[in-house]
């Protein structure tokens, strides 16, 4: 399992990292996959960038939030969301957004082709689990977008692509695509439409996987769960002696616990002596593939509880402090979108996760909102006096004032 692929966890005692498994590293003994394992090539520059900014991206974002505060997040899908929006960008603009994806080394037609891989692989890598990957974009019918730009989206991103008058019933056809595309989990991503928004950008993940040994629901226990600031709360623990892949590095042990035929899997992290924090800080690329040569075949007596978590997560600030910055001010360059002059008004990642004694059921749908900048940042500012203004005469040298004054009814002889 050499690349993270999908979606993240962190509560106060535990990280929980929901993955792909590729080829090169397939159970075997007691964790063999019972169906024909499914190859998803991609060029190791591809898994590099997906795993590093999945990596990077949790992290960021993990800073933001108090500790004591759930994080279920999808890399994945806020990956494909960005790759879709770098193809509007140009310059600068899309220079930053590919750097924050870690795909600088890669060209646009590689980076592009990787996203088709995934989306045609992906949902049909393991028989017995549901996976579904969607794109759409939704564009205001008076916005003008450039023809390449569709073409690509609906080329490498199986995008549909729709112009609608965004009048408020279109909200309603938006959040359907959205709850239709995550099986009902995510029944709505928006609430309205922004003055000046010409297009929303979106993409929906959707998991489903029952455990390859699932968890007896009689042998349920209440427990205490500690959380990070010390004090306690009561949970539902599922218990279960399985043979699981297992690793123990010192600062924390960790356990790959399969999905379906086996394609799919749960890696648990849970910290020895530190935190979760300190845990995940440590965690990159490098780690994260050196972990997966450490893990062994065993059997445990596993502890997990059952949980369920709705999110939302507004991730414009997380995303400027990883680098994009252009993109989210007046200067943006989408040349490559539309000849209007645009810019990224939000980006929200709405997600849903449940795990229990069956499996584990996991959608998020990143929404990207693109609106009209003020107007042209290139052409000569206009100061038109055309209401109650004021006016300060003084000398320069000394600063000093010699007359001021608001002219509210100017009249000329």
């Amino acid at each position: 399992m050499k690349n993270l692929l999908a979606i993240a966890v962190t509560s106060a005692s535990g990280i929980l990292l929901f993955s792909a498994c590729a080829k090169n590293n397939v159970p075997e003994g007691p964790n063999k996959p019972d169906a024909p394992i499914t190859l998803i090539s991609l060029a190791q520059p591809v898994k590099e960038s997906m795993s590093g900014f999945s990596f990077t991206f949790f992290k960021t974002l993990m800073k933001e939030k108090p500790v004591n505060e759930n994080i279920f997040v999808s890399p994945l899908s806020l990956h494909i969301a960005l790759g879709m929006v770098a193809n509007g960008a140009a310059g600068e603009t899309r220079d930053e957004i590919v750097k924050v994806l870690e795909a600088q080394n890669l060209s646009k037609e590689d980076l592009n082709q990787s996203y088709r891989t995934l989306l045609e692989k992906l949902p049909n890598a393991d028989p017995k689990t549901s996976l579904g990957l969607a794109n759409s974009i939704w564009y205001k019918n008076s916005f003008a977008v450039e023809p390449d730009f569709i073409k690509t989206s609906k080329d490498y991103f199986n995008a549909q692509v729709t112009g609608l008058p965004f009048q408020p019933s279109d909200v309603n056809t938006i959040n359907k695509w959205a709850s239709d595309n995550t099986n009902g989990k995510i029944p709505k991503v928006i609430d309205k439409f922004d003055d000046g928004l010409v297009m929303l950008l979106m993409n929906a993940l959707y998991f489903k996987g029952d455990w390859r040994a699932k968890f007896d629901k009689s042998k349920n226990q209440s427990k205490e769960f500690t959380k990070a600031d010390g004090t306690k709360i009561p949970v539902q623990m599922m218990r279960l002696e399985d043979t699981v892949k297992y690793a123990s590095n010192g600062n924390y042990t960790a356990v790959q616990k399969l999905y379906g035929s086996g394609q799919f899997s749960m890696t648990i992290l849970l910290p020895q002596s530190g935190t979760i924090e300190e845990v995940f800080n440590q965690l990159n690329l490098q780690e994260w593939n050196a972990l997966q040569g450490g893990l062994h075949t065993t059997k445990v007596a596993l502890e997990l509880p059952k949980f369920k978590l709705e999110q939302e997560f507004r991730l414009e600030q997380c995303l400027q402090t990883m680098g994009i910055q252009k993109a989210f001010t007046n200067v943006a360059d989408f040349s490559m979108l539309s000849k209007a002059f645009t810019k990224i008004s939000f980006v929200k990642q709405n997600t849903f996760g449940a795990v229990d004694e069956a499996g584990t059921e996991a959608a998020a749908v990143t929404t990207i909102g693109m609106i009209l900048t003020a107007e042209n940042p290139d052409a000569i500012p206009k100061f038109i006096c055309d209401r109650p203004f004021g006016i300060i005469i003084s000398e320069n040298t000394s600063n000093t004032i010699l007359f001021m004054g608001r002219i509210t009814q100017p009249v000329s002889q």
